[in-house]
Order: C-alpha cells, then structure tokens, then sequence
C-alpha cells in the first residue's frame, strides 16, 4: 500500500480509502451488508494496508458508523485508524436534526462519536453546502469541535468552488480551523470537478478524496444500455440512474474495457488508474461488497495508463451539468 499526505496536513492515508456506505442496515438500502456480512471487508481492507475509512451519520441512519466503529475498533489500535464521517443531511422530521447549524453540527459529533465508539474522528466533512445557514456560523461551530479535541481535521464534499472557497476564506480571516480536504464526485464520466474544483484543490494544497471513481459500478461494466444491470444495486439504484447513462457514458464503458483488454486487467481498474493519475487525487473512495473488489482496487494502485490509454478513455467525454450538488 501506498502513503500520501492530506492535503497539506502531516497526515497520513492511505492512497485508497474504504468507503462503509455499503455496511449497516438493510432497512436502509435492500443492498446494504449487514454487520457480519462486513466484518470481513473491514478486516481485509486492514490486511491490505488501507488506513483511511470513510462513512457519515445518514448511511443507514447511523446504523454504518455503529458497524464501522465496532469492525475497526476490533481489528486496530485507535491512533492507526484514520477515521471520517459525515454531517449535514436529515437525521429525522425534527426541524433541527439536520443541516450545518451551531446547535445541529455540535449534536451530531457528539451523536457519531457515541455511535462510532471513539473519543474523536479524524476528518469531520460537511456532507454538502447549507444555503440556509451563515457561513460563519458553521465555520465556527466547525472550528469549536476541532477545538475540544472531537475531530482532528474538518473537510468538505460536493459543492461549488465558490462555495468552498468561501468557507475556507471565512474561517482563515477569523483565524478559524479551515478545510483540510475535498470529496467531490470524479469519474470518467463525471468529469466536471476539472473545471474549477480540482485546480482549486491543487493550488491550494486541499486533499482530494472522490466519491464514486467506478461511477457506482458504472464503470465496471454492471449496467446495460436500456436499463437494468446485473447486481442487486445496479438495478436498485434510482440514484445512480439519475447520474450516469447519459450520451456517450456507454462509449467511455467501452473505452475502459478496451484498454483493459488490451493491458490484461480488470475494467474496473483501469478506471479507478484514471482517476488515481491526477496529480489532484489524494484518495479515491472504494466501496466494497465482495472479495475481489478490495484485491481488484489494490491491484489498480499498480496499472500504468500511457498517453495514448488515457486519450482513448477521455475522448467520448460529453460535458454534463453539474450533479448532486446541494442547489
């Protein structure tokens, strides 16, 4: 496994982060693996070097911090792990049990930390951008609970670069704890973040950690044109049928298995070596529901895409307009 920086921060993660949406309760998400159904995925993320765990308060409401705490805290020592978790969405119909607020962000570290077992997190991430409340306030709130020591580093997720920009441009002139790292959609066939995102993040030193680099699977080949896939969540996923599937997605599929073909991998890791390529990445967010994706997405850290590889892959590219952003 590989090691890399935060960003500009001392800290170290690994160069894949394992992504525990997919653990907790199937109540939730019919796809969902239950607690002993993950326990494995955790251990064999942990034997093969990945550090750096992600999840966030709405995964099963709750239910995937409880079952990702209880999984690492069984397989390491506290200060190896590097934890993150999530804050923003709506935890129940109360009027104050979601969004960026003072009195909401301060509950609901205390709630994560109780249901993930820790003392602290080492990345708390603002899940997206809350037009209802002042920057200020949360910037501060944010800020305070680095201050009592309940997360070590703040990070942000999908938003405009404006947006970010002017959080972490609050926070510096207020002599607040600014934004650590990023976690943007990126993947060949959302390729929007390079407009403005991504140069932002590299100039200013911001960590980069996508959500979705195999487009849900897209990537990997498990849905059909028309329609349907040949998973449970690729035929279950009306979310991820609102991102991709659009004109020219199905060409970059056919791109990526080209190239696979051609360098006797898998397609899934000739899309993960893409987005791994950009000197903007810090650590794309793997999901793991069976026991070759762990091994496959390790394996990608060593596949070498060459010029003429990534012209083939990004030519279908068709500019989109901007997904899942918090508008």
């Amino acid at each position: 496994m590989q090691y890399v920086n935060l960003g500009r921060t001392g800290l170290k993660v690994s160069r894949l982060c394992l992504g525990c949406m997919t653990y907790g309760d199937k109540s939730w998400r019919d796809w969902i693996l239950t607690e002993d159904e993950s326990k494995p995925f955790f251990r064999q993320a942990w034997e093969a070097g990945i550090n750096f765990y992600d999840t966030a308060d709405i995964y099963s409401f709750g239910a995937s911090e409880e079952v990702t705490g209880r999984a690492l805290l069984d397989l390491a020592p506290r200060d190896e792990l590097v934890i993150a978790t999530k804050v923003f969405n709506p935890m129940s119909k109360a009027p104050n049990d979601r969004g960026l607020s003072r009195k909401h962000i301060l509950s609901a570290i205390d709630a994560s930390l109780k249901r993930l077992g820790t003392d602290f997190v080492d990345l708390y991430q603002i899940h997206r951008f809350d037009h209802r409340t002042p920057i200020e306030e949360t910037m501060e709130a944010l800020h305070d609970v680095v201050r009592a020591g309940k997360a070590r580093y703040i990070g942000a997720s999908s938003m405009y670069a404006w947006q970010f920009l002017k959080m972490n441009t609050v926070a510096e002139r207020r002599g607040w704890t600014s934004f650590v790292s990023m976690q943007p959609q990126y993947n060949l066939v959302y390729r929007e973040e390079e407009r403005e995102m991504l140069p932002l993040c590299e100039a200013d030193g911001v960590g980069v950690i996508p959500w979705s680099p195999l487009a849900r699977g897209f990537l990997a080949g498990n849905r059909k044109r028309g329609g349907g896939g040949e998973t449970s969540r690729s035929n279950t996923d009306a979310f991820a049928d609102k991102l991709y599937g659009m004109e020219g997605d199905f060409e970059i599929v056919d791109a990526v298995a080209a190239v696979a073909e051609r360098k006797g991998v898998k397609p899934m890791q000739v899309a993960l070596a893409w987005v791994l390529s950009n000197a903007a990445i810090t650590a794309p967010i793997i999901g793991a529901s069976k026991p070759n994706h762990i091994e496959d997405a390790v394996g990608a850290l060593e596949v070498r895409l060459d010029e003429q590889d990534i012209k083939e892959l990004t030519a279908p590219y068709r500019s989109k307009p901007v997904l899942d952003h918090n508008v």
